[in-house]
């Protein structure tokens, strides 16, 4: 498995010819970008998916992030920590409850596409909000994560096996967050694609399907 640095740097050469810069510089090493990473990133850059926004593609099987700016060059990867529920769709009503009502299984980071824009979270610090209706948002991990959680350690870890914590929203480090991810995103926002757990990707980004087909792809 190639890195993902050489994976995307081959992508965007092709697919957008343009230059590609080195990725920033991830807390922990970088982790080879999946084949569903590099499909979901050549459809986005082939079909301008994007509308010319910069866009984050999460990976939440390697428990990583991908961010590229609006004409599709990759700016960088780092870790992420995911809802602790493997599923790819938000429980009916999850945004209207109060984190203690929410249970073990419904603890899942959806997938899809999402037109994330910045918002408060219940009036603190201002969040990328993924998807506001079921309360996912990416961002640092919070101040008021407790000790037993490990969340740090678990993002700094090697492999995605501890990533899974959060309620749902989508953590980031801290560095990364401010320096990449904010000032990309705080004017007009962008989307963010989360690949899925279990689910095809045909059936979570039917338009991949239409751009294969287009290009003779297998039905």
């Amino acid at each position: 498995m190639i890195t993902v640095f050489l994976a995307f740097a081959s992508l965007v050469s092709v697919s957008a010819g343009t230059d590609v810069r080195p990725p920033v510089t991830s807390p922990k090493p970088e982790r080879s970008a999946s084949a569903a990473t590099v499909q979901v990133a050549d459809w986005i850059a082939a079909s301008g998916d994007n509308r010319s926004l910069p866009y984050i593609i999460v990976d939440k099987t390697g428990a990583a992030l991908f961010l590229f700016d609006a004409k599709g060059k990759p700016l960088g990867e780092a870790p992420v920590l995911l809802g602790v529920a493997i599923g790819d769709d938000a429980s009916p009503g999850i945004g209207s409850k109060n984190l203690a009502e929410i249970g073990p299984a419904e603890k899942t980071t959806p997938a899809g596409r999402f037109l994330a824009k910045f918002g408060l979270a219940a009036g603190k610090e201002r969040v990328l909000w993924v998807d506001y209706a079921t309360s996912v948002a990416l961002h640092p991990i919070p101040t008021s994560a407790t000790k037993k959680e490990r969340r740090r350690q678990r993002m700094l870890s090697p492999t995605p096996d501890d990533n899974r914590i959060t309620f749902g929203c989508i953590n980031v480090p801290a560095a990364f967050y401010s320096k990449t991810v904010r000032p990309l995103f705080r004017k007009k926002g962008g989307y963010v694609y989360v690949l899925p757990d279990t689910k095809p990707l045909e059936v979570v980004f039917p338009r991949l399907r239409v751009q294969a087909l287009r290009n003779g792809g297998a039905s």
